[in-house]
């Protein structure tokens, strides 16, 4: 794409008279979780919730997203929690950014919990390694 867009809009452009530059930011880098932290975070998640809440996306993006920038300097996972509306069909629910998105705030507390949990498993980690 950055090759081809480029060329698109400079065709364009030419084609009306006009220049055309095209500048690409890179805002973020890639979202990539380490494995390892994902097993952990699967195990909270199932320890506390049980297994019906655990799923692991079967096509997970890996496109921009700020927490990518804590990832690039310490391993860990991205976890959605999923907020989908009860009763609603969570793969014909509208992406969280959509307009049309509706969150169900019963969540929230679940949220907090885990992490208070994860936290709690890291610590304990640490303290069985020193």
């Amino acid at each position: 794409m950055m090759e081809a867009v480029p060329r698109l809009l400079k065709g364009i452009a030419a084609a009306h008279g006009l220049d055309v530059h095209v500048d690409y930011q890179a805002e973020y880098p890639l979202t990539i979780t380490d494995e390892d932290e994902t097993t952990t975070a699967e195990k909270v998640i199932s320890g506390l919730f049980g297994e019906r809440r655990l799923s692991r996306w079967a096509t997970p993006l890996s496109g921009s997203e700020d927490f990518s920038r804590v990832l690039a300097e310490v391993p860990g996972t991205f976890v959605g929690l999923s907020a989908v509306a009860p009763g609603a069909d969570p793969a014909a629910s509208p992406f969280n950014h959509s307009p049309y998105a509706t969150f169900d705030d019963g969540v929230l507390a679940d949220g907090a919990a885990l992490y208070a949990e994860l936290a709690m498993s890291r610590l304990a980690s640490l303290s069985a390694a020193s």
